[in-house]
Order: C-alpha cells, then structure tokens, then sequence
C-alpha cells in the first residue's frame, strides 16, 4: 500500500445567514469533495476566514449584520482569497459594486448545482497566478507572458501594445468577470473610468484577431452592463 498522504481537501467557507443555503452547499460541496465551513453572519464570516485560511469563500450579500460587499472590502484588506458572490439580488448595479470591490464572480440565486462547481474550478484556479515567465494556454491559444508573443493554432498573432495589455489581464484573471471600471482603470488608467467606447473598440479588435467568429466569441465573453469574462477551453 503506498505511504503517500491523500491532498488535502479544498476548503470552503460558506457565509450565509438562510439555514437552508448553508445546509445545501454544505451538502453540495462536501459530496463534492470540499471541506465546508460555514457562518451565518458577516462579523462570524470574517473571524472564520482568518482562522481557517480557506481557499474559496461562497458570500451572501444580504446578511443580518454586515452588507456582504462590506464583508468582501474587508476581506479585501489582508486576503487574496477567491470570493463568489450568491445572492438572489440581479440588478447590474449590484453585480457591479461587488466584482469592483473584489469579488471573483457573481451567481444569482436560485442557481444549479453544475453552474456552481464550474464557477468554484475557475475561481480557484487563481489560487497559483501565472508568474510572469508563464505559458498560458486555452484550446488552441498560447500566450507567452514573458516572451508577449501570441498564438492561434502555432500562428503568430500580431497585437498592439493595449490589444496585449487587454488580453493580459483576461488571461491572468481567466474564468473571472472583469468590470468596465477594472479594465479600463488597469489599461487606460483612472481617468478613463467613463470610457467603456475604449472598451468596445479594442474588444472588437482583438476579437477579430482571436475568435473564429468574432460574433460569436468562444474566449472573451461579454456580461452584459458588467463587463467581460475570459473563457477556458479544452
């Protein structure tokens, strides 16, 4: 019998003031192999994220004590972890207010048990960031982030510099949402906040250089009043 140690399970902590959701995930995840925690307020939240170090935080928004973006901001000091927002709430403005401050995604209630997992792999896949000397590859797309060469099918794609800093920060952010504000406050800077026609412009560009049918991307996805996902491929 091999000596080797199982990994160790990935651990999720649940924040949710409804018995029932908690009950749900914790039934959902750990069938799926996760260790679950859970709290049922804001204040509770933050206390078990700093004593259990999870490696993804599932978060209610509309907790009895705390707003769950103010959780999420103060989470947002100290901790990098993965945050998926769930919350029957679906206006923009809401959606928008969480991914700005630092949520990784954002699932609407009621929601499928095989949305969710999907969401949870891609959300964790930022545990390890591509270093700056990384190979990042998606179907038949390779980025090569140290060398900033790009290729479709072993092709050469030539990109101008803001068409590569674009597509930069959707690989290194791949499977997250990234909000009109984050990407053109990253690209174009502070300023340029008000500028989603940048957005557009470029996004077509570079649609045009990547997909197969520009109108119909398979990589760079639009949400609609929010802003773009980068979507992995086999």
């Amino acid at each position: 019998m091999s000596a080797d140690k199982p990994a160790p399970a990935t651990v999720a902590l649940v924040i949710d003031d409804e018995p029932q959701i908690r009950r749900l995930l914790r039934v959902t995840l750990e069938a799926n192999g996760y260790r679950v925690f859970d709290a049922a307020t804001g204040q509770d939240g933050i206390a078990q994220a700093a004593q259990r170090r999870p490696d993804v935080v599932l978060l209610d928004l509309g907790l009895s004590d705390l707003e769950g973006v103010e959780v999420l901001k103060r989470l947002r000091e100290w901790s990098r972890v993965p945050v998926i927002i769930l919350s029957v709430r679906d206006r923009e403005d809401d959606k928008v207010a969480a991914l700005d401050a630092g949520a990784d995604d954002y699932v609407t209630k009621p929601f499928s048990t095989g949305e969710l997992l999907a969401r949870l792999r891609a959300a964790l896949r930022h545990l390890q960031p591509q270093g700056a000397d990384a190979m990042f590859r998606s179907g038949d797309l390779e980025v090569d982030l140290s060398a900033r060469a790009v290729r479709r099918r072993g092709q050469e794609v030539k990109l101008t510099p803001t068409e590569y800093s674009l597509l930069r920060l959707f690989v290194t952010h791949a499977g997250k949402v990234l909000t009109h504000r984050q990407l053109l406050t990253e690209v174009w800077g502070p300023k340029a906040v008000d500028q989603t026609h940048y957005l557009r412009v470029h996004i077509a560009h570079l649609r045009e250089k990547l997909e197969e049918v520009p109108s119909q991307p398979e990589f760079i996805r639009t949400e609609p009043g929010i802003g773009y996902r980068f979507v992995l491929q086999e």
